[in-house]
């Protein structure tokens, strides 16, 4: 089983327009609410895999409610964890540039937290555990670290998608795959990459440093694999890019169901680029169609 941990769901609510003016009234061609967040979004794209998971985190208020209903409506298995405060609700705006209003999420307390960890207690060996996405203003800058040893003492595995320091704490407990994409991992060791080699380098300090494998997402330059015995890489798929919402969570989940089931890192990547891809070529998540119709562009080479 694959649980995710969102510990700040929302409400996205996306609108698209031809364009946004400040300070005036502006009509839209469209609106959607979609229930958001990244640990959700993996267990979206899991869902279409026909992957077993299950979705972790806090919900409450009304909005928390509609999450729970939409994701109910989709067959995909819960377990939030209620809270006294409301979920918070995010604005998508597509229109010639695309912005976010992201809220900041509820007061979560110290019983729904200890609350919340009781959850863990289902794992099980060979399970696996998404912690991803930010964390509501009442929760530590530590939390997902926090959450480690009660996953290891179940035998699970844990997926950490997270940037800087925060990444750099949790590499010495061995996550089973993190994701930074080039530019982080520029930040992550204050160096400038200018080729492929370099990226594959730094990459592999990552791996020096714990994790168990390395995705690093490039755009539409493509991604490398890390794993302590190669390295692969494989070019982006063709395709129009319409939305950049989501894509490195279907990546995570692509890679992480497909590992957890076999073993094979080679499959696993194949698997993660096809999902990243093809949910950045639609307007939202992709679909299981749309995911296999990519995999056949999707061509994975050994580098050096």
């Amino acid at each position: 089983m694959i649980y995710t941990v969102t510990a700040n769901p929302a409400i996205d609510y996306v609108v698209t327009a031809d364009t946004i003016q400040l300070g005036t009234v502006n009509r839209l061609n469209s609106s959607v609410s979609l229930p958001g967040g990244k640990g959700i979004n993996v267990s979206r794209i899991l869902k279409q895999l026909t992957i077993e998971t299950t979705a972790l985190g806090f919900i409450g208020g009304y909005t928390g409610a509609f999450v729970k209903s939409t994701l109910a409506a989709e067959d995909l298995t819960t377990n939030f964890t209620e809270i006294s405060d409301t979920t918070r609700i995010n604005v998508k705006i597509k229109a010639d540039q695309e912005t976010e209003i992201n809220g900041q999420g509820p007061k979560v307390t110290p019983k729904e937290i200890s609350k919340f960890e009781d959850t863990l207690g289902q794992l099980k060996p060979g399970d696996v555990v998404v912690m991803s996405g930010s964390l509501p203003p009442s929760l530590p800058d530590t939390f997902y670290k926090d959450l480690i040893p009660l996953i290891r003492e179940q035998g699970a595995d844990f997926v950490i998608d997270t940037t800087g320091q925060a990444l750099l704490d949790t590499l010495s407990y061995h996550p089973l795959v993190v994701k930074p994409n080039h530019h982080e991992l520029a930040e992550l060791f204050h160096v400038q990459l200018t080729s492929l080699a370099d990226i594959a380098k730094y990459g592999r300090q990552l791996l020096d440093l714990g994790a168990k494998n390395v995705l690093i997402s490039m755009a539409g330059d493509g991604a490398f694999l890390i794993t302590p015995t190669k390295t692969y890489y494989s070019k982006a798929p063709k395709g129009t890019v319409v939305n950049s919402v989501g894509a490195g969570d279907s990546m995570i989940a692509g890679f992480t169901g497909i590992f957890a089931q076999n073993n094979d890192p080679v499959a696993s990547f194949k698997m993660g680029l096809s999902c990243g891809s093809a949910t950045a070529f639609t307007k939202d998540l992709a679909d299981r169609s749309q995911i296999e119709a990519l995999s056949t562009q999707i061509k994975i080479e050994a580098f050096q």
